[in-house]
């Protein structure tokens, strides 16, 4: 029997037949490489990483869609070298991870992102569909162009939901108790930045923060979003390690780091770089989970080594949304796995549990 062999499986066939995945299943005869010919634009089964689904979203989207999900900050993680193990076995590698009681296939979430319509047609329906179909999670954002009733009607696996603190918590209370009855089992609330006026969709224009203000988070919205949601509610935005211990203290079931209010201060550090830092603070009292920028499984691993227990992509996922629609996040999310796994297994580190600190090298310069 003859196979077409792609750049992808070529790639793919490393990392995932070590990962003991069946998406490797029948992919063992010598790989032909497949050229690019210029002007074409890229079959899915061709793609070899996140980058080139990029590419291919932003030939497909107009300029000011795509500027929504253009640009990166790759300088923390170029600083960063692995240190790898030899002489370890490898052949049984494990990206499986378990959180809020449920266990997931790898530390790769799809990250929440507003009004997804803007990508695809089917928005939200077509990224829930396609993350099941990559054996991920999706986080599905308040500000969705679909009812969460509606998204959740197409999901094959768990949801979370992610929302932000406003002025008149009420309606958020009542979006979150309906995300729970959906089906939603981990609640991210977003902090740092700006409370939303009453039905606008996703985050404030940079101009209008003057008008907005930036007001402090109280911990009685924490507790407000914990008693409505009674599932694990995570802190999304947390930067620095002594709002970590303050987060677990108020009954936060986890952290998320990320610089969402990045999108409107300068000079601001980058989630990675802050890492340790979180997750030396919460003292192993709750997961810490990280995003921004995240591109490639080497991220990933590099995340993982300094304590993350997962990862949230978000644009790259978007990419994949609006290049090739549902298949083009599965892509995504295969891709991701693969990549990952193949760097473990470079790294000598089997499982998840074997990655710490001395598998990466940071470079201050």
């Amino acid at each position: 029997m003859s196979m077409t062999w792609t750049r992808r499986r070529a790639l793919q066939s490393l990392g995932l037949w070590m990962a003991g995945s069946p998406l490797l299943e029948a992919q063992h005869e010598v790989p032909k490489l497949i050229g690019e010919p210029p002007g074409r634009i890229t079959p899915r089964e061709e793609l070899v990483n996140t980058l080139e689904v990029d590419a291919v979203a932003q030939r497909v989207l107009p300029a000011t869609v795509y500027a929504k999900v253009a640009g990166s900050d790759r300088r923390a993680f170029d600083r960063m070298t692995f240190r790898p193990r030899m002489l370890v076995p490898v052949r049984n590698l494990d990206l499986s991870v378990d959180l809020f009681g449920t266990k997931h296939f790898a530390p790769i979430l799809v990250g929440p992102a507003s009004r997804q319509a803007r990508f695809h047609p089917d928005g939200e329906l077509a990224l829930v569909r396609g993350a099941a179909a990559g054996k991920g999670v999706a986080i599905i954002s308040s500000h969705s162009s679909q009812p969460i009733e509606k998204i959740a009607g197409e999901a094959k696996d768990t949801l979370w939901y992610q929302v932000y603190p406003e002025p008149d918590m009420g309606p958020v209370i009542k979006r979150v108790q309906a995300a729970v009855q959906a089906g939603c089992k981990v609640v991210c609330l977003t902090v740092g930045t700006p409370y939303l006026p009453a039905g606008q969709g996703g985050p404030p224009n940079p101009a209008k923060l003057a008008t907005l203000g930036n007001p402090a988070l109280d911990w009685g919205v924490v507790d407000q979003v914990r008693q409505a949601a009674k599932v694990p509610v995570l802190l999304k935005g947390i930067m620095s390690p002594e709002e970590a211990q303050a987060a677990v203290q108020h009954g936060a079931s986890g952290i998320i780091v990320s610089n969402h209010g990045g999108r409107f201060v300068e000079g601001l550090a980058t989630p990675i770089e802050v890492l340790t830092a979180v997750v030396d603070g919460v003292g192993g009292k709750a997961p810490v989970l990280i995003d921004s920028n995240f591109r490639r499984g080497s991220d990933v691993v590099k995340a993982l080594a300094l304590g993350a227990k997962a990862v949230l992509v978000a644009r790259p996922a978007l990419w994949g949304l609006a290049a090739y629609g549902g298949d083009g996040v599965r892509t995504v999310l295969e891709l991701l796995q693969s990549e990952t796994a193949r760097t473990m297994a470079l790294c000598g580190k089997p499982t998840l549990a074997s990655l710490d600190r001395t598998t990466v090298q940071i470079h201050r310069r």
